[in-house]
């Protein structure tokens, strides 16, 4: 909530902040992970031999938190994930990235995070999948493949820019949305991208450094045999960027479940409207009655 900036009037405000004060209320209650602040202990059991993680430390024989967060607990591991921390790249984590910079043999990329990533032009499938070393006219050759402000391996769609802390590690981020013919991919770095849905193309690539040969994967979606979108999918497509600016503004965790709801919520209204006052309190009542019923179900 921090950036929003739809124009309520009074009524639309007590709604909304009635609705906040709900979800507040019943997040305990649904969340079984402990919110701390610095130098909060940390209830664990020592004897289980407990792993102390990012974000937590020992003193006089408690562990204590040294940031703000969440309490998150995996196995014997306990650390603390702040809430709104910068986005900090992980292992087997989806990312979406833009294009900054072509180098000699490489494209930087733009990835929400301190540092910028690096894809080498030896990683990448050329036209027809073709497998072979790269070559000088290759490297001549690779604004064909990406230039500047290229969303990597993607086209025919939006790039939008949330919080990295709305979007959680999970064991699937493309998303197909067959009823809206439309691609959705929630990247770990906050870069969330809406697209026309393409068919995924995948071919083992032979990496060509001369320090480290290993074969990678590389997905790369086939070109549509069309030059233009229907005016349906670009529809589709604007409607589900507006369900998701609409649970950004709220500070909604995103989530594939998440924004079908949104967008479906919103199908006997204009697109333009989603962006409204009106339909952003609609939509914050809506959690608030998910989570009660969750919560009726659990109790």
């Amino acid at each position: 909530m921090r950036d929003f900036r739809f124009p309520l009037n009074q009524t639309q405000k007590v709604r909304l902040q009635a609705a906040l004060q709900e979800l507040q209320d019943l997040s305990p209650k649904i969340n079984s992970s402990a919110t701390v602040t610095v130098a909060d202990t940390i209830r664990v059991n020592q004897e289980d031999g407990v792993l102390k993680g990012h974000g937590t430390s020992e003193l006089n024989g408690k562990v204590v938190a040294t940031l703000c967060g969440v309490v998150e607990r995996v196995n014997k591991l306990v650390y603390v994930r702040a809430l709104r921390a910068r986005y900090k790249p992980e292992i087997g984590d989806i990312i979406v990235g833009r294009v900054i910079e072509i180098a000699p043999k490489r494209w930087r990329l733009e990835i929400n995070f301190s540092q910028d990533a690096v894809l080498m032009l030896s990683s990448m499938n050329l036209p027809g999948g073709i497998q072979r070393r790269r070559t000088a006219g290759d490297e001549l050759n690779m604004r064909s493949i990406f230039e500047e402000n290229d969303v990597i391996c993607l086209e025919k769609g939006q790039l939008l820019t949330v919080p990295p802390y709305l979007v959680k590690r999970r064991k699937q981020h493309f998303h197909h949305l067959e009823q809206y013919g439309v691609d959705l991919i929630i990247g770990c770095n906050g870069f969330i991208w809406v697209g026309e849905h393409s068919e995924p193309m995948e071919n083992d690539m032979l990496e060509d450094q001369e320090s480290n040969k290993s074969n990678k994967k590389v997905t790369i979606l086939e070109e549509q045999e069309q030059t233009h979108t229907p005016v349906e999918t670009r529809q589709n497509i604007c409607r589900i960027a507006n369900a998701v600016r609409i649970l950004s503004a709220l500070g909604f965790n995103l989530s594939i479940e998440k924004v079908i709801d949104t967008a479906e919520t919103s199908s006997n209204i204009d697109i333009k409207d989603m962006l409204g006052a009106e339909f952003c309190v609609q939509v914050a009542e809506r959690e608030v009655q998910r989570r009660s019923t969750l919560t009726t179900k659990k109790g």
